[in-house]
C-alpha cells in the first residue's frame, strides 16, 4: 500500500488545512483583541515559512516551477468574491457617501501614500548612512529594496508590478526581497490598527456605527412590481459584475496605470448595488449570499497571500529593513488619522475606513467589518483606494527615478 497526492489535492489539501487552523487561532482572545479571520493569514504565513520547500516541489512540472502560479490564481480568486460582495454590500449607499466628503477622501489618500513616501526616503537615507563604506555596498539596490519595502508596507502589487518594471533587470530582485519582507507587517499592522483604535480612543462602537449609517441612509432604487430574478440566489448578477469588473481592471491607462481586479470589481459591483435593477432585470443577490462569499473569498485571499509572504519573508529577512517596513507602516496611518480626525473632522468609522483604502489594505477592510459590524464602512475604502493606488504606483517610480 501505497500514499502519494497530486499537486492539485495537495493545494486543496493545504488550503482546508491551514484555513481549519486558522480560524481556530482567530477564536483565541486576549483581552478583548482576536485576529479573527486574520488568524488564517497567520497561520498560512507560517505555513509558507516551514513548509514552502516541500509546497514548491509538489508544482515542478519539466523542471518549471509553477507554485507561485498556483497560489497567485487562489488569492485572486478569493480577492474577487471579496471585493465584489463588498461592493455590492456597500453600494446603495456609496454614491451619498462620495458626494459629501469626496474631497477629503482625495486628500487623506494623498496624505497617507505622500507620507509613506518621506517615509521611504528618511530611510533611503538612513540607509546609506548605515552601509556606506561596507563591501558591496549598492546605493541603487539599497533604493531598489526600499521602494519594495513600500510597495509592501502599502500592501500594493501594483506598486510592486510597476516597481519591478522600472528599475534595470539587476535590481528587480532587491525590490522582491523588500516587498517580501514589509508584506508581512503591511497586513497585521494595519489589521491591529483598526481593531485598536477603537479601544484607545473609547470610542461607542454603536454610536459610531450610527453615525456612519445617519450620514449614509441611502437606498436601492425601488421598482414597483416583480423584479426578473435570474436564479434564486443571484449568483448570475454576481458573476456578471465580476467578469465586468476584471475586465476593467485589465485595462491600462498610459501604458502603466490600471485600477487592477480589486479596483475593477469593486467599482462595477458599487454600480450594481447602488442601482439595485435595469429595468426588470434584478442585480441584487441575497444578503446571506453576500455575505457567505464576503468571508469566503476574504479567507482564501489570505491564505493565497500568507503562504507566498510567509516564503519570502523567511528567505529575505533581514531586522533592519523590517523595522524600514515598520516605519513605512505606522506612519501613514498615525499622520492619516490625525489629519482625518483634526483636519477633516470625519467621524471615527469613516477614518478607518479611509485608512484601509489609503493603505490599499483588503485584509484590514475585512476586520474592519467585523470590528464595525457593517459593510458601511467600505464606502469609505472605495472612496480612498483609488486615489492611494495612483498616489503609490507614481510615488515608487518617482524614488526610482530620483535616488
Amino acid at each position: 500500500m501505497s500514499f502519494s497526492i497530486n499537486a492539485a489535492s495537495f493545494l486543496m489539501l493545504s488550503v482546508f488545512a491551514i484555513a481549519a487552523f486558522g480560524y481556530i487561532l482567530g477564536r483565541i482572545t486576549i483581552k478583548g483583541i482576536s485576529l479573527g479571520t486574520e488568524g488564517v493569514f497567520v497561520i498560512a504565513l507560517i505555513y509558507g515559512g516551514f513548509f514552502g520547500v516541500h509546497f514548491n516541489s509538489k508544482f515542478v512540472i519539466e523542471e518549471v516551477n509553477y507554485a507561485s502560479q498556483a497560489l497567485k490564481i487562489v488569492e485572486n480568486l478569493g480577492l474577487v468574491f471579496f471585493v465584489t460582495s463588498v461592493g455590492f454590500i456597500a453600494g446603495p449607499n456609496f454614491f451619498k457617501n462620495m458626494k459629501k466628503n469626496f474631497k477629503s477622501y482625495v486628500l487623506l489618500g494623498f496624505v497617507i501614500i505622500l507620507s509613506g513616501g518621506l517615509a521611504a526616503v528618511l530611510c533611503i537615507f538612513v540607509g546609506r548612512l548605515i552601509e556606506s563604506g561596507t563591501p558591496g555596498y549598492d546605493p541603487k539596490q539599497l533604493t531598489a529594496i526600499v521602494t519594495g519595502l513600500l510597495s509592501g508596507a502599502l500592501t500594493s502589487t501594483p506598486a510592486f508590478s510597476a516597481t519591478k518594471e522600472a528599475v534595470s533587470a539587476q535590481y528587480q530582485d532587491a525590490v522582491t526581497v523588500g516587498y517580501g519582507i514589509a508584506y508581512l507587517f503591511g497586513v497585521i499592522g494595519v489589521v491591529l490598527f483598526v481593531q485598536l483604535m477603537p479601544r484607545i480612543v473609547h470610542a461607542d462602537m454603536a454610536e459610531e456605527v450610527r453615525k456612519i449609517t445617519h450620514v449614509e441612509t441611502g437606498d436601492v432604487a425601488k421598482f414597483k412590481g416583480r423584479l426578473l430574478e435570474f436564479d434564486d440566489f443571484g449568483f448570475t448578477p454576481f458573476a456578471v459584475a465580476a467578469v465586468l469588473g476584471i475586465l476593467l481592471g485589465s485595462v491600462k491607462l498610459f501604458n502603466f496605470f490600471s485600477l487592477t481586479t480589486t479596483g475593477g470589481t469593486l467599482l462595477i459591483s458599487l454600480v450594481f448595488g447602488h442601482f439595485g435593477h435595469v429595468g426588470r432585470a434584478d442585480l441584487m443577490p441575497s444578503k446571506k449570499v453576500l455575505e457567505t462569499f464576503r468571508e469566503l473569498g476574504l479567507m482564501v485571499f489570505l491564505i493565497g497571500a500568507g503562504v507566498s509572504g510567509g516564503m519570502s519573508f523567511v528567505r529575505y529577512f533581514k531586522p533592519i529593513y523590517f523595522v524600514y517596513g515598520v516605519v513605512m507602516t505606522l506612519l501613514p496611518m498615525i499622520l492619516g488619522y490625525l489629519v482625518a480626525k483634526f483636519v477633516l473632522k470625519l467621524n471615527l468609522l469613516n477614518i478607518l475606513g479611509s485608512i484601509t483604502g489609503g493603505m490599499t489594505s483588503t485584509p484590514a477592510l475585512g476586520t474592519l467589518i467585523h470590528v464595525a459590524g457593517t459593510s458601511n464602512v467600505a464606502s469609505a475604502y472605495a472612496a480612498t483606494y483609488p486615489i492611494a493606488l495612483i498616489a503609490v504606483v507614481l510615488v515608487t517610480q518617482l524614488l526610482v527615478r530620483v535616488f
